[in-house]
């Protein structure tokens, strides 16, 4: 079958959609990525093949060169999607408004430049199953203007679908004429331009894969969901010599991840005061920061290994406990490798996930504004010597590793294509 990716122009989006992709393309079956022009060499980087739709566009990093919207993303999820994390907030007009305010800031002009390419692309090679992001909208349209089955890739946190089963749930109990819906009209000006009517499925997708044990996550009801283990992919990488003997010493990475410096302004951590404090702990350090970073560093202590990059696959499991931000990338890999974590959330799902680490008891916590160096060396000396946290760390690899890996959800993925496909399908 064909099978056409959608993703927008987020490398961390990107890369945790690569190994599916790769399974399909191994199976057999013909896969091609859609994305801005601009993110081609990124997908043909990982070995794939790109197909530029529409033109570039760079929402993200415009918007937060807005103080105030930068403030807005470090507060963590806002309507409507902080309703999937505490429910209390699960009230009719934040949540309306908030849709109002995704839709107009966020989803349009992220994905109106690729939308009309999108289509005339589908219409063309006619995929059998399309596969988005959920932050990528596009895909739905192109795969209802051609009757294709689609999904949605999760790369993180279900908010989005979480979300969205409260608001549905709120608009049932509002009176007939005040059940306004901004994403479903914007969603269904697009279908009908294309000869369709809108469906929930354009929202959520006709299914859901996610990446995530279920420890880690949190469900919408009535979705169906299809579990996959999360496979690392860092990226083109190069194991270093350093790295194939045994530490001498217990060994922390420190790694706060791309965003913070790809769409934000810098680290919401002093990475000084943290090497600082470290230097305190009879261990070896591999901090790998971003070169404004460490060229902010006023002196770098004995016992770290300072790094721009070290693929964190190859990392983590030679260490003995990880200190990050929770993104959803960073904290994947490290729970596959059985690894204590310590976290330092600052956006987005970011503090959902890293609350649902320390409930399961396989790392802690602690809020980027309370993230002092010597609270960080504090909270690591309890990772590293109390042993139930390692043990939990074990128990949550287990659970991920007892997930499917991506080629054992290829068949799973060929009898939904099959179910949920209106469209002819391609005859090679």
């Amino acid at each position: 079958m064909r099978v056409l990716f959608a993703v927008i122009p987020e490398k961390t989006i990107f890369l945790s959609m690569v190994p599916l992709a790769w399974a399909l393309r191994t199976a057999g079956h013909e896969v091609r990525f859609a994305c801005q022009p601009s993110f081609a060499p990124v997908v043909t980087q990982a070995g794939l093949t790109a197909v530029p739709v529409g033109r570039d566009s760079d929402v993200f990093r415009v918007a937060r060169m807005d103080p105030a919207e930068l403030e807005a993303a470090r507060a963590g999820l806002h309507a409507p999607w902080d309703a999937a994390e505490d429910p209390d907030k699960a009230r009719w007009e934040p949540m309306r408004d908030g849709y109002y305010d995704a839709v107009e800031k966020g989803h349009k002009p992220e994905n109106f430049p690729m939308i009309a390419g999108l289509v005339e692309f589908a219409r063309h090679w006619r995929p059998d199953l399309v596969l988005w992001d959920p932050l990528t909208y596009a895909a739905p349209i192109a795969a209802t203007a051609v009757g294709a089955a689609h999904a949605r890739l999760l790369f993180g946190a279900d908010v989005f679908g979480v979300a969205r089963a409260h608001f549905l749930r709120l608009a049932q109990q509002r009176p007939a004429g005040d059940r306004t819906d901004h994403l479903a009209a914007w969603l269904g000006s697009y279908a009908r331009k294309f000869g369709a009517e809108f469906d929930e499925a354009m929202v959520t997708g006709h299914f859901t894969i996610d990446q995530f044990p279920a420890s880690l996550q949190i469900e919408a009801p009535g979705l169906d969901y299809l579990r996959m283990q999360f496979v690392p992919y860092n990226g083109p990488a190069t194991v270093p010599g350093w790295l194939w003997a045994r530490p001498e010493r217990p060994r922390v990475a420190l790694t706060m991840g791309l965003t913070a410096t790809d769409l934000f302004d810098g680290y919401t951590i002093s990475a000084q005061d943290v090497l600082t404090a470290l230097a305190e702990l009879d261990i070896e350090v591999v901090a790998t920061l971003a070169d404004s970073e460490r060229a902010a560093l006023r002196a770098v202590p004995d016992n770290v290994r300072l790094l721009p990059f070290v693929p964190l696959h190859a990392l983590a499991p030679t260490c003995d406990a990880v200190i990050h931000h929770a993104g959803p990338g960073t904290l994947g890999t490290v729970a596959r490798y059985g690894v204590p974590q310590l976290s330092i959330p600052y956006s987005f799902d970011e503090p959902l996930l890293a609350r649902k680490l320390a409930e399961h008891g396989a790392g802690l916590h602690i809020p980027h504004t309370e993230a002092t160096g010597a609270a960080i060396r504090d909270q690591l000396r309890r990772l590293l010597t109390e042993p139930s946290f390692r043990a939990r760390a074990a128990d949550l690899r287990a659970e991920l590793r007892s997930l499917p890996a991506p080629n054992d959800l290829v068949p799973r993925l060929e009898d939904l294509t099959a179910r949920h496909r209106t469209g002819a399908p391609h005859r090679p």
